[in-house]
């Protein structure tokens, strides 16, 4: 066993070390005019945090206020500034509550950082609708000794209360204590809307009432989504006027303006989230713009449209007063109808006329309902087979049709042949064969009309539900957004840098489909003028495959599992319910029937006689 050592070297280090601690315990410590000085700076820091007003020397950072006391009163000493209006330090504000987060700045009276508290980007960045100068909100007026201002150049001096439990921002650019043009900002607990309204007080001597004050209003809208083209495909100008109309700007040319009248609100639509201005009284008119700021497909984009509305404000009695609110939250149908009297649920995209309707009263609270107790995946699933069982009956009805049409092929080629030089004539015998038979060519293309405003507000549902915003099923993370499976180290045109899964499947779903419902079709002769069927099978899913890629994977799992349950129950009716036999024999019975011709089967027989007479002429 080895003999333990008295260590000289372990010794001399612990005894530097200890001796370096003491010197660094005795060099440090403070010199009674350093104790001095802490404790004056920290009786400053104890006192500026009684005061409720925190201000800003240029040269340092922004100071701000935040408004979690009962009352805080700003106490501003300023100068007088070249036009009149008292000039302060330059600050801001703070105005939060639950789910909103306000930055105002005291230059300009602005909010200059809106951000949204529970809701994230595709990146994990937290959504601000207003940050880093991207908005500008300001009042041109003209004085009496015709100088022309604007709020954006003026400096108010802040002042919070609380009333109840809303937090108020009054903000006032002062001639005088009694003289001053007001911003006055209203935030209840919980809420995305904030009550805003802009008056003066005392100068009426000083504003030049024969000239309109020009209110202004610009906003690029910041990126969101991971897919930029897609986001900005639903990013848009709605506005409300004209007594309750709803109209847009374009979401896809570069550069889009209207003038309107008797505006009431206006969205600046960021897809899933907006930033609206309504007013109580509406605006007489309005000059609108929509710019694409958006070139192509790139992470590094960050704007999307940049928005700007113009507009007029009048002096009643030499004042100013005009009440209006701001909404800075989410595009979500469950949000924006808690605020009916403004209507600002009718900026949602649900859909135009009939279709708008059925997205917005049938499959949405539908969807709700469903998502209440199931994934959200699953659900979009179930509410597809319900669907597509309360259509099964029109895809029967089409079917029949398509069986109708096979079991007359026989005849109809034996007519083709026979009048294969006279088309008018094989046009006339082909239509007296349908009206014996009792079949109708349009049969099959009825159903399929009628099942046009049920696909057509889903298509708008499912980029638009803000229910799917972010929710995973499978592989896909966002059911609102593009999945991927596979990353490319380039781009396709039209197609993009990625591949997804779901639009694959729904592709082949769709080239089945295609197949079972075309092929009957590509069975009988082609006739002239048809569109070539099997062409348009083998365009129709690869269409769906690249125009979807970058659409919202909930659409197309809607669509996957649509066609597929549309594949079974077309199945089930031709191997179990429909009969080619029975059809062909009541078919044979119905030529033995006595047909009349109703006026428009009249009407288009003898047009077509009259044809045929003439062609003999010539």
């Amino acid at each position: 066993m080895e003999e333990k050592k008295f260590d000289i070297n372990t010794v001399i280090g612990f005894v530097l070390i200890f001796a370096v601690m003491i010197a660094m315990f005795y060099f440090n410590q403070p010199t009674p005019e350093e104790l001095e000085a802490e404790k004056a700076k920290q009786e400053q820091v104890e006192a500026e945090k009684e005061t409720t007003v925190v201000q800003k020397v240029e040269e340092q950072k922004p100071a701000t206020l935040n408004l979690q006391d009962s009352t805080a009163v700003a106490n501003y000493k300023g100068t007088v500034g070249a036009f009149g209006f008292t000039t302060t330090s330059n600050g801001t504000t703070i105005l939060e509550n639950e789910v909103l987060y306000l930055e105002v700045a005291n230059k300009g009276g602005q909010v200059v950082e809106a951000k949204m508290k529970s809701f994230v980007t595709y990146d994990s960045v937290p959504i601000y609708m207003v940050k880093d100068g991207n908005a500008n909100f300001a009042i041109s007026f003209s004085t009496n000794d015709n100088r022309v201002l604007s709020t954006a150049d003026l400096f108010f001096e802040p002042t919070l209360s609380n009333s109840d439990d809303n937090q108020i921002l009054s903000l006032k650019a002062k001639v005088s204590e009694n003289q001053y043009l007001e911003y006055r900002y209203e935030m209840k607990p919980n809420d995305y809307l904030i009550d805003f309204t802009i008056r003066s007080q005392g100068l009426n001597g000083i504003l030049n009432s024969s000239k309109p004050l020009d209110l202004e209003w610009k906003l690029k809208g910041i990126r969101h989504n991971k897919s930029v083209q897609y986001e900005n495909r639903y990013t848009r100008l709605t506005y409300n006027h004209d007594e309750g109309k709803i109209s847009k700007l374009s979401e896809s040319s570069d550069f889009d303006e209207e003038t309107e009248v008797d505006v009431k609100w206006l969205s600046y639509r960021q897809h899933f989230f907006s930033t609206i201005l309504a007013t109580d009284t509406n605006f007489k008119t309005a000059d609108l713009t929509s710019t694409n700021l958006v070139e192509e497909e790139s992470k590094e984009t960050l704007f999307t449209k940049e928005y700007s509305t113009k507009t007029s404000l009048t002096l009643q009695g030499g004042e100013l007063s005009q009440n209006m609110h701001w909404y800075y939250g989410p595009t979500d149908e469950n949000v924006l109808s808690k605020y009916e009297d403004l209507g600002l649920v009718d900026s949602i995209p649900f859909g135009w006329g009939i279709f708008g309707w059925i997205n917005r009263h049938v499959f949405t609270p539908f969807y709700g309902f469903l998502s209440g107790f199931l994934p959200y995946g699953i659900a979009i699933i179930v509410m597809t087979i319900i669907v597509r069982l309360a259509l099964s009956p029109v895809t029967y009805k089409s079917y029949l049709s398509q069986a109708k049409m096979k079991v007359l092929k026989p005849e109809i080629t034996e007519i083709n042949d026979k009048f294969k030089d006279n088309a008018m004539k094989k046009q006339q015998e082909t239509m007296k064969l349908y009206r014996k038979a009792g079949v109708s060519p349009m049969s099959g293309c009825i159903p399929a009309l009628l099942q046009l405003p049920i696909f057509y507000s889903l298509f708008m549902f499912f980029p638009t539900s803000f229910a799917l915003r972010q929710k995973s099923f499978l592989w896909a993370e966002d059911l609102s957004s593009y999945d991927t499976i596979f990353n490319l180290p380039f781009t396709i045109p039209f197609y993009g840098d990625h591949v997804s899964l779901f639009p694959i499947l729904a592709s082949v779903a769709i080239f089945f489909y295609m197949m079972m419902t075309t092929g009957q079709s590509m069975q009988m002769q082609q006739q002239p003028g048809m569109p070539n069927m099997k062409f348009i099978m083998y365009l129709s899913p690869l269409m769906m495959l690249f125009f979807f890629n970058n659409y919202a994977s909930g659409l197309s799992l809607y669509y996957f599992i649509s066609n597929l349950i549309t594949i079974f129950i077309m199945l089930a009716i031709k191997n179990y319910i429909l009969d080619d036999k029975k059809i062909h024999a009541q078919i044979q019975e119905n030529k033995k029937k006595p047909k009349k011709e109703n006026k428009f089967q009249k009407k288009m027989r003898e047009m077509m006689e009259q044809a045929e007479a003439q062609k003999k002429n010539r």
